[in-house]
């Protein structure tokens, strides 16, 4: 079975990529550049990932398919570098050193990095990249393994407006809108916005589903009704159901959420916000962490409830 489902792409030239990083999120969105005619080489930390990759989707690729040993090898030659890996330090295990990425990168390429990261980490990096001659974008995704498999990510970009230009086409082939939305860092500043929305909305429409649980309500009915007006989210469309059913071993992980949650707060005490939701439900899901479910889907906040 594929990882991916394939999409209509967009006919643009032939670019010769790296994609550092086959999680979740990594394996399909390099899988979409691939089929989109691109000439992709990955590189995983494990090994046997990307072989496992290169297995999948060498029958369709319409170019050159390979994976190397380290982030140096998979980066030469490649005119655009992405990236997506877990945190702060495992990016820059990726892309300094002797086998990061800009290692291998000519002058004049570019890293576009996906990971959820800070936005101290995405400055850091574009100033290391000017020096070296080397274009930064840091260009987080929102839309969960689901959207990375659809080709149908949100991308929110930080960087220079001539550099997104030249990226923006390619990375098309595994989103559905990718914006640039000011300079280095606001790409991950946008993601933590991104995530205190969603923070307060799934806190309350647990909230919601329990009471009307409590209430002896066909929680199903009500969603249905309640979802055609105002209180109609994403979460309550994609979630809701699952929530009531209590089914949660799959989507966005609890840990994933809670390291994100905490770079927000980071970022909070530096600019001065005041995010009293955001904290409360961040200890929320340190109460699920607790109670076993760290690889839960976000949506089991309701569990606490119960």
């Amino acid at each position: 079975m594929s990882s991916i489902n394939p999409k209509t792409y967009d006919s643009i030239p032939s670019h010769k990529v790296a994609f550092l990083g086959l999680g979740v999120m990594g394996f399909p969105m390099a899988g979409h550049l691939a089929l989109a005619g691109h000439s992709v080489t990955v590189y995983n930390r494990s090994a046997g990932k990307a072989a496992d990759w290169q297995a999948e989707f060498k029958p369709q690729a319409k170019a050159a398919l390979s994976h190397a040993d380290t982030p140096r090898g998979a980066a030469d030659g490649a005119s655009i570098v992405f990236c997506c890996v877990g945190n702060d330090d495992d990016l820059r295990s990726v892309v300094l050193g002797e086998n990061g990425a800009f290692a291998g990168m000519a002058p004049g390429s570019v890293f576009v990095d996906h990971t959820t990261a800070s936005a101290d980490v995405a400055r850091e990096l574009s100033k290391v990249a000017r020096e070296r001659g080397l274009q930064f974008i840091d260009a987080p995704v929102s839309g969960g393994q689901a959207g990375a498999q659809n080709g149908a990510l949100t991308v929110m970009c930080g960087g220079d407006a001539a550099t997104f230009a030249r990226i923006q086409p390619v990375a098309a082939a595994f989103s559905r809108a990718v914006t640039l939305l000011g300079e280095s860092g606001a790409g991950q500043l946008a993601k933590m916005v991104n995530q205190i929305a969603i923070a307060g909305l799934v806190q309350g429409l647990s909230e919601a589903v329990a009471f009307g649980q409590r209430a002896g309500l066909d929680m199903n009915a009500v969603l249905g009704v309640i979802g055609k007006g105002a209180a109609q989210s994403w979460q309550m469309d994609n979630r809701g159901k699952t929530m009531i059913e209590g089914k949660f071993d799959f989507g966005f992980a609890v840990d994933w959420m809670r390291k994100d949650l905490g770079l927000v707060l980071d970022e909070a005490k530096r600019n001065g916000a005041r995010l009293p939701v955001t904290a409360l439900v961040d200890q929320f899901y340190a109460d699920v962490q607790q109670s076993g479910g760290k690889r839960w889907d976000t949506s089991s906040l309701i569990t606490r409830l119960k």
